[in-house]
């Protein structure tokens, strides 16, 4: 079996890694979710991300499998919650834009990928992770989980219904 293992993306990853999103667009369009139906995330998006050194993929062998990307600033989206935050005044990673390629899916890999995401938060000095997905993006929340997140509320990261989120938080 080939190594499995996260890397910093780079720039001349982007065409795979914009692939990857756009697959993701596509599994969550036919699961019909509006998640990721607007545009976004897009290349500027994707490129200003590995830009600041918060892309990360997922590494099977030689092959990119997926993306994600790993703030550890604050998200202005989680400054008010329809709920409660485990935490409150805690610095925190969080994890957006995870996605992985079609052709490995079925794989467990996204629990590698969640493992190794959670890792380099605690490598960075953070004990607390916080996560968030639309609530018909089933896959996701099982995904979110199956990892120890515990569901804390509903944050909204554009205006209307289609802007709400399931927020979850992991503290370490």
């Amino acid at each position: 079996m080939a190594a499995i293992y996260i890397r910093q993306a780079i720039e001349t990853d982007l065409p795979r890694i914009m692939e990857i999103i756009n697959q993701a667009k596509a599994l969550l369009k036919a699961d019909g979710s509006p998640q990721w139906q607007n545009g976004k995330p897009n290349e500027d998006v994707l490129t200003e991300d590995i830009n600041q050194k918060h892309c990360w993929v997922l590494m099977v062998g030689n092959e990119i499998a997926g993306t994600a990307t790993l703030l550890d600033i604050d998200d202005p989206n989680y400054a008010q919650i329809d709920g409660n935050w485990i935490t409150d005044g805690v610095p925190y990673t969080t994890i957006h834009r995870i996605a992985l390629s079609a052709d490995f899916r079925g794989q467990h890999l996204s629990d590698f990928f969640f493992s190794n995401l959670i890792s380099l938060s605690l490598q960075k000095g953070f004990s607390t992770i916080r996560i968030d997905t639309h609530a018909l993006n089933q896959r996701m929340q099982h995904l979110i989980q199956k990892n120890g997140f515990e569901f804390c509320g509903i944050v909204h990261v554009e205006p209307g219904k289609d802007g709400e989120r399931k927020a979850y938080e992991l503290q370490l």
